[in-house]
């Protein structure tokens, strides 16, 4: 029995949500993140053809990054991902049949969760790591009062309205993997925008991870 994908270990646990991406600016986008030192992007599926942009992504940087797709609800579209040579899944919700699929094509998977008896679903249908999202309404110490009932072991991102500002506070209650969509990245924003942006991201994420570890 094929078992599941564990969480990569990343330089900086970042993931760049690049929703609205469009194919034809998927290389130089994706490139300024790897600059920047990002090495987790997702493509929304409800972003344009975003199937091609993944395979431009993958194709480009798949052997040194994690590249996959968000907002994926269907084993279908875990099979297409598994054809664009994308390796992680993200959705915003916990559906075993999407988990088993990626599970047989060995990809690493991020589901959504909100509740303890939903996370606690996502960690038995082997989820390699928790989205927790929308996490601005649960807040840094809502997650963490839900970690407490979790496998110590378990893999806790946040996801949903979070920015660079907010990388502190969450990263001393315990959360150090941060997904980052419009503080990041918005349509149409031209590769040196996006830059700017990530390496702002990296800089706090760097300032405020290695001082908790510090503390």
């Amino acid at each position: 029995m094929t078992q599941p994908a564990s969480w990569p270990p990343l330089s900086r646990e970042l993931v760049a949500i690049l929703r609205g991406l469009e194919p034809q600016n998927a290389l130089a986008v994706a490139g300024a993140l790897v600059d920047t030192g990002f090495e987790a992007i997702e493509v929304p599926l409800n972003s344009p053809d975003p199937f091609r942009s993944i395979e431009t992504i993958a194709n480009a940087f798949g052997e040194k990054i994690l590249v996959g797709a968000g907002t994926v609800l269907a084993p279908s579209d875990v099979d297409r991902l598994n054809d664009a040579g994308g390796r992680l899944v993200v959705a915003p919700n916990v559906d075993t049949s999407v988990l088993a699929r990626a599970t047989e094509h060995r990809m690493v998977t991020m589901p959504g969760v909100f509740s303890p008896t939903e996370a606690l679903a996502a960690v038995a249908a082997g989820a390699s790591a928790l989205k927790f999202f929308p996490a601005s309404v649960l807040g840094p110490a809502g997650i963490k009062a839900i970690c407490a009932v979790l496998p110590a072991d378990t893999v806790i991102g946040a996801v949903g309205g979070i920015s660079e500002l907010d990388f502190e506070t969450y990263a001393r209650n315990g959360i150090r993997l941060f997904g980052l969509g419009s503080s990041l990245f918005r349509p149409g924003m031209e590769a040196g925008e996006v830059a700017t942006r990530a390496r702002k991201a990296v800089a706090a994420w760097d300032a405020a991870v290695t001082g908790t570890l510090e503390v």
